[in-house]
């Protein structure tokens, strides 16, 4: 099949782009490099069956394909908070021009949503039945509350005009291939850890977040795409085993055998207290559920940033 994916020189979509073209697909990846970079699908240049197209989703695409994975929009609060108006028009405008898009060549179409439409959540862990305590008006909303919006887009279309949707919601995922400057806790820990430097952990790390490896959530998101039976999600991926920050980053100095002390600062505003997936409906429809555990993971991940700072690749900011 031609496959589109949007944000697909970003961290997960480069992945994504990756196993496509492994499982014999043509694949069409678009980016406008804001978060992605090239040098994330460099070695996919020379595979006949890949198209890299600088693009943004806000703007309409004209092309013919037969499924379409929109993965655009920055993921991490320092990048995604750094033009807010932009990652809401990425979010929504994004998603009626991939949805159009769709609507035109009758292409299957899978929106990558998030955890963060539950927002800090009351129920615990999250089912996708839950609709979420999300502030509106916050500085993480242009995020949040984008990608409700989306989703809802996404419904309207599939209800209004029978598209063929998949709705999937991603929980935290790491692995090698993440931006060493993302932001994000297992990022920030391990560069930290790997340079001497402090470990910043917000509120008293208390706070529990559940991580799921990047292979793991691309196995799934194929396996959602596949499916044959109607089944539209939305539904959550993810790894439902829960640690607080204060595990994560006392793993991350073992597995290291860094030096670094831990340095304690004020919680972010609307910053959850608790994220974990309930995958129910994972286990149920799909027959998936993680199998990477933490540890593994993130053996694998600390190898990947060691790599980028000893070749000089790491920039800090």
């Amino acid at each position: 099949m031609k496959v589109l994916v949007t944000g697909g020189a970003g961290f997960l979509g480069s992945h994504l782009c990756e196993r496509l073209l492994n499982l014999g697909h043509d694949v069409l990846c678009v980016d406008n490099y804001f978060t992605g970079s090239k040098r994330n699908v460099a070695h996919l240049l020379s595979n006949s069956g890949f198209e890299l197209m600088r693009h943004d989703v806000t703007f309409p695409l004209y092309v013919e394909v037969d499924q379409i994975f929109n993965l655009a929009c920055p993921a991490s609060p320092v990048h995604y908070q750094h033009d807010p108006v932009q990652t809401t028009k990425t979010s929504v405008h994004g998603a009626i021009n991939m949805l159009g898009l769709a609507k035109r060549v009758g292409a299957r179409i899978l929106q990558a949503s998030t955890s963060e439409v539950y927002g800090d959540p009351e129920v615990h862990p999250q089912p996708e039945s839950y609709w979420g305590k999300v502030n509106p008006i916050g500085f993480r909303s242009c995020y949040d509350e984008g990608k409700r919006c989306a989703e809802t887009l996404f419904f309207d279309y599939y209800r209004q005009h029978n598209l063929d949707i998949k709705v999937v919601r991603i929980f935290n995922t790491y692995g090698p291939g993440m931006h060493p400057n993302d932001g994000r806790v297992v990022s920030n820990f391990i560069v930290q850890a790997l340079t001497g430097q402090p470990i910043t952990i917000y509120g008293d790390g208390a706070q529990t977040r559940s991580f799921c490896y990047r292979d793991d959530l691309i196995e799934v998101m194929l396996r959602m795409m596949d499916t044959e039976n109607g089944f539209t999600g939305p539904i959550n991926i993810g790894n439902p085993n829960e640690f607080t920050m204060l595990e994560l980053a006392n793993l991350v100095i073992e597995l290291t055998n860094s030096k670094s002390k831990l340095q304690f600062d004020p919680l972010p505003a609307d910053d959850p207290k608790q994220r974990q997936p309930d995958i129910s409906l994972a286990k149920d429809k799909l027959s998936w559920e993680p199998t990477t555990q933490l540890r593994d993971g993130l053996t694998k991940t600390i190898s990947y940033f060691d790599g980028l700072i000893s070749s000089g690749q790491y920039k800090p900011q």
